[in-house]
């Protein structure tokens, strides 16, 4: 959640970043009222229950018609103390479930207003004129008629199988995916990620924890016999991995690489890229995954910013960097970058990845700690980055086909499909 002490002592600045998110400011009014009453239970509660145990004193010490009004007495105290102590824990949990609906807090800088919002920060790279190239003629194929071309998707094949938008990856398609993914991890590991692969069913609490169970709940796909969710990014376990634990961070931050499968149910995205694999409901993806100090977080945010875009330079996309509006962020993110390709054959950009600066939002939710060098104990901060996915298929069969729809292999990722230079369509 927020930290509490931030929002007693400085409510404004939550109630901003409240109105920003386009969210209720008077939300957090209602957490203050909670909380007091909350800490006023509880001061109630522990007062009688500390009179109730000077009382036990005094009924070992009396005696007759003394101990039996001790006695009665007593057992008024303990009636009270049970009713004080359901009031507290009723007022302890009203108040997390207000603290939970507030999102986290939004950096200086966040640029207010909904999905349209955004910032350019930067663009990197030249979108290519097909029409110069190859006269005013040419027309650019997207990307599923040209991996229909490389046999390399087959969503027709997807949809019997599996509904829509569900797709195959086959020979070079599969290949591909397996190129992009091996060179994040690559990176990863050579940025000094640990790599790991993890699991795609995570429990309540933790998808609860690292916020994806709020007002996007209804995209996360969940098993109701086994009380499991089935993960969208391979953040959501990697924020699960030390939950409940005391770190120590005096090396450094410690950052993973989760390489996994993933699941969205594109809840409400009717009618939205319903041609090829832009949104689909099964993908993989080279997740990073940082757990830092809170007065690093910031730095560490544009280091995984960078790390994306060595991978973007890798793939020879031309894009664009975004600074995301408070009101298009999750509930979890303060500040979010978007790197977006070129889509030739629709005209307009296409995220890639995303990075995140969680702050302690989802470290105060599921337990994560560290231990500072005066021996205290204090929340961490995380944060997150897309290094690869399945998505990233479609910029780069778009952006590097040629006229006779073959597709240029950038120099990066050759040595990940056994030198390939050009992929050839199927005859």
């Amino acid at each position: 959640m927020i930290d509490l002490r931030l929002l007693r002592d400085d409510p404004d600045v939550v109630r901003a970043s409240q109105v920003a998110r386009g969210d209720d400011p008077g939300l957090v009014d209602q957490v203050l009222d909670a909380d007091a009453l909350r800490r006023s239970s509880l001061t109630e509660y522990e007062t009688l229950r500390a009179e109730q145990k000077s009382h036990g004193k005094l009924v070992a010490a009396a005696k007759g018609d003394e101990k039996q009004a001790l006695l009665a007495h007593g057992r008024a105290l303990s009636e009270r103390v049970k009713a004080l102590q359901a009031d507290a824990d009723a007022a302890e949990e009203r108040s997390t479930e207000l603290a939970r609906r507030i999102g986290n807090v939004i950096e200086d800088g966040v640029p207010a207003g909904g999905e349209n919002d955004f910032v350019v920060l930067e663009h990197v790279g030249t979108p290519r004129d097909f029409a110069a190239e190859y006269g005013a003629d040419f027309v650019v194929r997207d990307h599923l008629d040209l991996g229909e071309s490389l046999k390399a998707i087959d969503t027709e094949r997807g949809a019997k199988v599996s509904g829509a938008r569900f797709y195959y990856l086959t020979g070079i398609g599969a290949r591909l995916e397996l190129a992009l993914l091996n060179a994040a991890v690559d990176r990863a590991l050579a940025a000094g990620f640990t790599p790991v692969i993890t699991p795609t069913l995570v429990k309540p609490e933790v998808m609860a924890g690292t916020g994806f169970l709020g007002a996007h709940a209804d995209e996360i796909y969940r098993l109701e016999a086994d009380d499991l969710y089935l993960v969208g990014t391979s953040e959501v376990a990697l924020a699960g991995y030390h939950s409940g634990e005391i770190l120590d961070l005096s090396g450094g931050p410690l950052r993973y690489a989760g390489w996994s499968a993933c699941y969205r149910r594109e809840a409400g995205s009717y009618g939205k890229d319903t041609r090829g694999i832009i949104r689909v409901h099964q993908f993989h993806k080279v997740e990073a995954f940082v757990y830092t100090t809170v007065e690093d977080a910031a730095d560490e945010h544009r280091r995984l910013l960078g790390w994306e875009q060595e991978m973007l330079a890798l793939a020879e996309l031309p894009y664009r960097v975004i600074d995301t509006a408070a009101g298009d962020l999750g509930s979890s993110a303060a500040r979010k970058f978007d790197c977006e390709a070129w889509l030739p054959s629709q005209q307009r950009y296409l995220e890639l990845t995303s990075t995140s600066n969680c702050t302690t939002y989802q470290a105060r939710r599921l337990g994560v700690r560290e231990r500072t060098a005066d021996g205290s104990v204090r929340p961490v901060a995380t944060l997150n980055g897309t290094l690869a996915t399945t998505r990233w298929l479609v910029a780069l069969l778009e952006n590097h086909q040629q006229e006779d729809g073959s597709i240029y292999v950038p120099v990066g990722l050759r040595p990940y499909l056994g030198g390939l230079e050009v992929l050839e369509p199927v005859k």
